[in-house]
């Protein structure tokens, strides 16, 4: 049955995606331009103020010419080698050893591009090495208008995603945002705030926005989780649960360009009423709901320069308030009333768009809750604390990505390697656990391969 239902999910998706899009190539090749124009480090994610302009715009400006401007379709692989500094006893997956793993992290084809002169987008199909699982990822499908108001323009559009922030131009938000590539393999902090990815290829979305003097961009929508079959379609499940009701998202942000530079400020809203999940494919509300509401303010700032040096600067601070009956219900909660807190921030620099580092650093903080953060080996608290605090930097060579490299615009590879070191991990820096773990044992090796043709 969810063969059947796979099969048809991928269908309604390539039919979103008609024979006129024979025209949606890979966007370099669509555009006629390097990787390094739309993105800071000549690979990615993090867009430049072209590269915002060409994803708001619905991915739909051209400039590329011959045959290749015709191909549809890019490929990427991911591959790593990650260590933590104290072994986690256990193999963290299938196939794999207690630490020290190699692995193809994923496997990932898109499909994207202009499809009319109003309408694109991008959809991203993946195989995790780690799981042997094919799902959806971020994929974001949109329509939009250009007018004229008096001397300067507004644009209007339509969206369509898979999660809130995969639609987001702007460089702090969660679906693109620093770290870009990590270990599933490795232990991470058990609390993340519900706008950081809960909802991310397992709902989907449809937004409104328009985009003033390519300044102020302004967007609201709501969201929906899938149905269990669409679940299974989609190679996901539900996370905290099923949306009980349209969850409402909105998104402003204002941003300024001038010589070589681009700032901008934010704020993004989420809210959402949730059925509690009861198994990957069952929820249920029959003992109340679960409420979230985060608030996010973001801001970035670049300096693109002549390419020579490249810098910028990210951040996203995140409160949550959380009503969890549901849970408090059935004792997966110690109070009704809870909350939870994220700063996310880090800084790179890149040398002629190739050799870049990244520091990054996230703190994640809230109240007690021993029943929500119950202690158990390498994963619990043991004081019911989320508190967690890491720093990291990262390495990064991308020889490829430049108007003048090798295989341009055909092939793109980044070479990097981070480390990231916790002060504080589920609560503490000692025997956080209740077990004998201490937070640096969760210290990340990280060295990864990451390759776009």
């Amino acid at each position: 049955m969810f063969t059947y239902w796979r099969s048809a999910f991928c269908a309604m998706v390539l039919l979103l995606l008609p024979q006129a899009a024979r025209a949606v190539p890979s966007f370099a090749l669509q555009t006629g331009q390097p990787c390094a124009s739309c993105h800071v480090g000549a690979f990615g994610p993090q867009l430049t103020a072209f590269g915002r302009n060409f994803k708001i715009s619905g991915y739909t400006q051209t400039g590329g010419e011959g045959w290749q401007a015709a191909i549809p379709v890019s490929v990427m692989l991911l591959g790593s080698y990650s260590n933590t500094d104290k072994g986690q006893g256990a193999p963290a997956s299938e196939h794999y050893g207690a630490n020290g793993n190699f692995a193809m992290d994923q496997i990932a084809v898109f499909l994207g591009g202009r499809v009319t002169e109003n309408l694109g987008g991008l959809v991203q199909g993946s195989f995790s090495g780690i799981t042997s699982n094919l799902y959806l990822d971020n994929s974001d499908i949109r329509a939009s208008v250009p007018f004229d108001v008096g001397s300067t323009s507004l644009r209007v559009g339509l969206d369509v995603n898979n999660g809130p922030t995969v639609q987001d131009p702007f460089g702090a938000s969660f679906a693109w945002g620093y770290p870009y590539v990590g270990s599933s393999l490795v232990p991470k902090p058990a609390q993340q705030p519900l706008l950081a990815g809960a909802l991310i290829g397992n709902s989907v979305g449809a937004t409104v926005y328009g985009w003033y003097d390519q300044s102020l961009y302004v967007e609201a929508g709501l969201y929906n989780t899938y149905g269990p079959r669409l679940l299974g379609a989609a190679g996901t499940g539900y996370g905290p649960g099923s949306t009980a009701n349209p969850a409402p998202y909105a998104r402003v942000a204002y941003e300024w360009n001038w010589g070589v530079q681009s700032a901008y400020l934010g704020g993004m809203f989420l809210s959402s009423n949730f059925n509690p999940a009861t198994s990957q494919f069952v929820a249920s509300g029959a003992n109340g709901h679960n409420s979230y509401t985060d608030y996010a303010l973001d801001g970035g700032w670049q300096w693109l320069g002549d390419g020579t040096h490249v810098f910028s600067a990210l951040a996203v601070a995140t409160h949550e308030d959380q009503k969890l009956t549901g849970l408090y219900n059935v004792g997966g909660s110690s109070r009704v009333n809870s909350s939870l807190n994220q700063i996310r921030a880090d800084v790179s620099y890149y040398y002629q768009q190739t050799y870049g580092a990244t520091l990054g650093w996230q703190k994640t903080w809230g109240p007690v809750n021993a029943l929500l953060n119950p202690a158990n080996a390498l994963s619990g608290s043991a004081n019911g604390k989320p508190n967690s605090n890491a720093f990291s930097i990262e390495a990064d060579w991308v020889p490829f990505g430049k108007s003048d490299s090798y295989a341009s615009p055909w092939a793109n590879l980044k070479l990097g390697a981070s480390y990231t070191l916790y002060t504080q991990f589920n609560g503490a820096a000692k025997n956080y656990d209740g077990g004998g773990r201490n937070a640096s044992d969760n210290n990340t090796l990280y060295v990864f391969a990451w390759m776009l043709f």
